[in-house]
């Protein structure tokens, strides 16, 4: 459901829906908007209230914190939006993450005994995220007709982003080839979280350990890309069969809300 109470200074449920489009599953690297976790929008005047739920009432709470926290900034950073109101429903620590949200708390002050905090944990996630879109990028620059060399040696500079289309310039011959851009600007967007590359002369791509690939080993490199995007989505499977069976209106009692 969505409702909306506004003003010509309030945001529009669709462009809330936008910035929440933004918001990924950390484990599976997909919008949660897509997953189809958000349950409710209610905007009135320049206060947006969200409320989202899981796969799973068990999912993991540094997950949930992620995926809320980032839903309240992204949503909060509509200039017509002042305050985002963020609520998790059907989870084990509901309370605990609706409120610590809510109250600009930290994760490790509301889970003291948690091991760790939850930036390593989006740390490790990021940069397992960026190797599955690494595949799709890859991919995308071999049908393109680029060599397994060439990939190789690109750096961030020798790729211009556009909207719709993204432009390789080859500096052995300066040939520009255009490619999908959104696979392109996907990859370098979780790249750049990573760390891969920081300047226009680094490397575009890495191993999975963030090693410069050898040219003779890009197949070994590729195929463990491959193995991170299929594991990905594999867990997407799951978790898209679990949401779907959760809020089956023939599901057992048990999981009722």
């Amino acid at each position: 459901m969505s409702s909306t109470t506004q003003t010509d200074t309030s945001p529009t449920v669709r462009a809330v829906r936008g910035r929440l489009d933004n918001v990924t599953d950390p484990e599976l690297d997909e919008s949660i908007v897509e997953l189809d976790y958000i349950d409710d929008i209610t905007v009135s005047e320049t206060t947006v209230d969200v409320t989202f739920s899981l796969p799973t009432a068990w999912c993991s709470p540094a997950f949930a914190w992620m995926m809320a926290a980032d839903a309240r900034d992204e949503v909060e950073a509509l200039d017509t939006v002042k305050r985002a109101r963020i609520t998790l429903r059907e989870h084990l620590h509901e309370t605990e993450i609706t409120d610590g949200i809510n109250s600009r708390d930290t994760f490790g002050s509301v889970f003291p005994d948690a091991d760790g905090g939850v930036e390593s944990i989006r740390a490790s996630l990021d940069d397992k995220a960026r190797v599955g879109r690494q595949y799709d990028a890859m991919n995308e620059l071999l049908d393109a007709g680029l060599s397994e060399v060439q990939i190789t040696r690109l750096v961030r500079g020798d790729l211009s982003l556009d909207d719709d289309e993204a432009i390789v310039y080859l500096r052995d011959g300066a040939v520009a080839i255009p490619v999908d851009g959104e696979v392109l600007a996907d990859y370098v967007e979780k790249a750049a979280v990573s760390g891969v590359f920081s300047s226009e002369d680094d490397l575009l791509f890495r191993t999975p350990e963030g090693e410069p690939i050898d040219p003779d080993r890009f197949d070994l490199v590729h195929k463990r890309t491959r193995l991170a995007k299929v594991n990905m989505s594999g867990q997407g499977n799951i978790c898209d069969a679990l949401n779907e069976a959760r809020f089956d209106p023939d599901r057992p009692d048990s999981y009722a809300r």
